[in-house]
């Protein structure tokens, strides 16, 4: 992950070389680094931060519980917009009802409407039909001036000279196929007169039922075509409004949806509980050794409404002495002990979370001492699962690392500039014994600083 700021304040972000947002680098970020700062313990006051760690603890997850709780508030959803508008959907339902009663009466068929219009115009037109068959036929088949009669004649005009002219011949049989497909066509004619004839009653009730699908049409205001594809549609919607109209069926869906919720929800609560106990131990085990001799850590689950989270509110209560009542941590004064509370979580939860590097700023700030060693010691026992990273001023933090960077600020021409350095051999005893004795080191400071980093290595392999 890289990002670069320039003079003006604009910054760019990469991942793995390729541009990426703030947005993306941040998410990233969160999977591969822990941050605990100086104020990390403000985290334990928050509840959605105080239940992911415990779930996190017991190996559970939310997904299933926030899965049951989406579908259960969208049952519920539906059942109260089902219930608010029952009497809009009603009227709307009887409004349906009766359009299909009336479309139900014509009983209108698909493509009815254009097999009417055309026996329609055929019956309408009949007699001027049967006069123009009668007149093509009257001309394909007179004698003398008939189609079939010059047909004949020409055929037989060129068969006489086909002697002569072989293309003759030919025509004549053209003229022989024109002849047999006139003969064909006057036999369809006089077949369409036998059977047609003009019929008054068909007609007449042809434009009954043009009349009632016009009529129903303009009570609709649809047009006549559309009436069947009218019909479907509502018998579609009242279909839909009927299911959604089942304030019963509903509420059962809603009553299912509510019982697979608290069944899971129950379950993340038992691993809740069975798991609160013995992380409640052993950070109170690890607070022991953090200058916090009979101080005590609860964890406290207490039954609330349900959520997407579950039916429970986790909260961390913390006593730092003996003989006084668990608290809140939000409540506990002594930031000290709030930062070590921290640090000792972080030490049981250590191989938790996806995160491989955690890095911890300053949050042994205002200890000492045997406390300041348990403290080097925690974070070493800490690397053994993690990549950690330490800023300290603590000699007896630094000890306990297994390598050392010296962070330098100067200015230079005006300009403040940071120096990284990493610190071996002989210049990481120095390092360790300036931060015992300050600038001036001596012998016995730089004896002790040796004593440290033995003491730490011989802890290291034990």
């Amino acid at each position: 992950l890289r990002r670069s700021v320039d003079r003006q304040g604009r910054s760019r972000a990469w991942i793995n070389g390729s541009p990426a947002t703030l947005a993306q680098l941040r998410e990233l970020s969160e999977q591969l680094v822990d941050i605990h700062g100086q104020h990390a313990w403000q985290s334990l006051t928050r509840p959605q931060s105080v239940r992911g760690l415990l779930d996190r603890y017991a190996n559970c997850t939310t997904d299933g519980v926030e899965h049951a709780w989406r579908e259960w508030r969208q049952a519920e959803q539906t059942l109260d917009t089902a219930r608010s508008t029952q009497v809009v959907r009603q009227a709307e339902r009887d409004r349906l009802l009766w359009q299909l009663a009336e479309i139900d009466k014509l009983d209108p068929r698909a493509d009815e409407w254009e097999e009417l219009n055309t026996q329609h115009s055929r019956l309408a037109n009949a007699q001027a039909l049967l006069d123009t068959v009668q007149a093509t036929a009257s001309l394909l088949e007179s004698d003398g001036d008939g189609v079939s009669s010059l047909l004949h004649r020409a055929r037989q005009a060129l068969a006489d000279q086909a002697h002569l002219e072989p293309d003759f011949a030919r025509w004549a049989e053209q003229i022989d196929s024109a002849a047999a497909i006139t003969t064909d066509l006057i036999h369809d004619l006089h077949g369409y007169l036998r059977r047609t004839e003009p019929d008054p009653q068909r007609l007449a009730g042809l434009d009954e039922r043009l009349k009632a699908w016009i009529s129903l049409a303009r009570r609709m205001r649809r047009q006549p075509a559309e009436l069947p594809g009218q019909c479907a549609q509502w018998k579609g919607d009242l279909l839909q409004l009927d299911a959604v109209s089942d304030i019963a069926g509903l509420e059962a869906t809603r009553q299912a949806c509510e019982d697979r919720y608290r069944t899971a929800a129950r379950a993340l609560s038992a691993a809740r509980a069975k798991s609160a106990k013995p992380l409640a131990q052993a950070v109170t085990a690890a607070m022991q050794e953090l200058g916090m001799k009979g101080g005590r850590f609860e964890i406290a689950l207490t039954p609330c409404e349900p959520s997407s989270q579950g039916l429970d509110e986790v909260q961390f209560l913390v006593v730092g002495h003996a003989g006084l009542t668990p608290r809140p941590v939000a409540k506990v004064a002594s930031g000290g002990e709030l930062s070590r509370l921290a640090l000792a979580i972080a030490v049981c939860t250590s191989k938790l979370g996806p995160a491989q590097t955690l890095i911890f700023d300053e949050v042994d700030s205002g200890i000492g001492g045997a406390v300041a060693e348990t403290v080097g010691r925690l974070m070493k026992q800490l690397g053994r699962h993690r990549q950690v990273l330490c800023v300290t001023h603590l000699a007896q933090v630094a000890a306990a690392a297994d390598h050392h960077w010296v962070v330098n600020k100067r200015s230079a021409g005006g300009v403040a500039q940071t120096e990284l350095s990493a610190a071996r051999g002989e210049a990481r005893v120095e390092e360790i014994a300036r931060m015992l004795g300050g600038e001036r080191r001596t012998a016995a400071s730089l004896a002790h600083a040796q004593d440290l980093l033995d003491s730490c290595s011989v802890g290291a392999l034990d």
